[in-house]
Parts: C-alpha cells; structure tokens; sequence
C-alpha cells in the first residue's frame, strides 16, 4: 500500500462522506485534534511507568477518544452514528477530581513547565483549548456538529492541566506560580 494518493495535491482533501478544501474549518479542527493526540503520545513517551501507571492509561484512553471525535468531526454523511459519547466526559471530570485532590493546593496561575512531561502535557492543553475553539467556529458555521466532541474538549484541557501538575509533583518539581496572580483559585 503507498501512503501517498496525490489526490490532495489540488488542497481538496477526503473527509466521510465527501471533499473540501484542506483549510475548511471542520479539516481545520480535526487536524488540530491529530495534533494534540501526537503532543499526548509525546507525553506518554515521556513519563515513566511505575510512577506514571494510572496517567499514561488515561492518556491512552484519551488517544483512542480522540480518534473517535476527529472521526465525528469529518464525517458528512446524512446518516452519522457518533462514536465519541458522554461516558468519556464523565470519566474525565472523576480523574480530574482524583488528580486535583492529589497536587498541592492552588491559590494563583502558574507557569507552564517542570518535568518534560508535564511541560507537554501543558502544550497539550493549549492545544485543546485551540481544538474547542476551532470547534465552536465550526458549529457556528455547520449545525450539524456533534455537541459533544467540544464539551469532550473543555474537560479534556482541564484534565491536562490537572495531569501536568500531578506529574510534577510526583517527581517533587513544584509549580512556579505567576508572581503578578492574585489569588484566583478558592
């Protein structure tokens, strides 16, 4: 099998069930999925196994569910079956409980950074936060879109966020606050 079609070599790409330009919103957001999906297997690679074990299941689910809502995101067929459904969402904001009981406290923003893991893991959640945002325009634009992959989007960077800060804490890295922050967080 070759890897290359040439079919987009006119920038017209193939989404489920039709063509569009490669720089339509809807290739836009999914494309922009494919990418935090590649910044969370980097953060995967990065994190250690014993330390990591129950993080680097979630990411992995996380993978696998992004896979599902950039699916959902390019399908244009008239009868669609969504594969990325509200289950996910409430597993997240239950690990994002977990995982914030876990770090220290926070009063104030704080920089992105630490560990290489979590660095990545922050990188992921602006990513998600670009991919939602992408994601609001389409629906705008399109109404047929499915709901949940932008509410899955919205918990996803929260969940990053509170993934970056456990695994600085695991490793003893402490979050550098932003010195100008007021007290934000109650």
């Amino acid at each position: 099998m070759k890897l290359y079609t040439k079919q987009g070599d006119t920038g017209k790409t193939s989404i489920i069930g039709g063509r569009v330009d490669k720089d339509h919103l809807r290739v836009e957001a999914y494309g922009t999925i494919d990418e935090l999906n590649s910044f969370i297997g980097k953060a995967i690679s990065e994190l250690g196994p014993d330390k990591f074990k129950d993080v680097i299941k979630d990411l992995t689910a996380i993978q696998h569910e992004l896979f599902d809502g950039g699916g959902d995101l390019a399908n244009v067929m008239k009868e669609r079956h969504y594969k990325l459904t509200e289950q996910p969402i409430t597993i997240l904001e239950e690990r994002i409980d977990v995982l914030s009981d876990e770090a220290p406290p926070l009063k104030r923003f704080i920089l992105p950074g630490g560990a290489p893991a979590a660095a990545t893991l922050h990188i992921a959640r602006t990513i998600a936060r670009r991919a939602e945002r992408q994601t609001v325009s389409l629906t705008k634009e399109i109404k047929d879109v499915s709901p949940v992959v932008q509410k899955y989007l919205n918990r996803l960077s929260d969940y990053l966020f509170a993934a970056a800060r456990v695994v600085n804490h695991r490793l003893g890295i402490q979050d550098v606050e932003y010195i100008r922050s007021a007290d934000v967080f109650k």
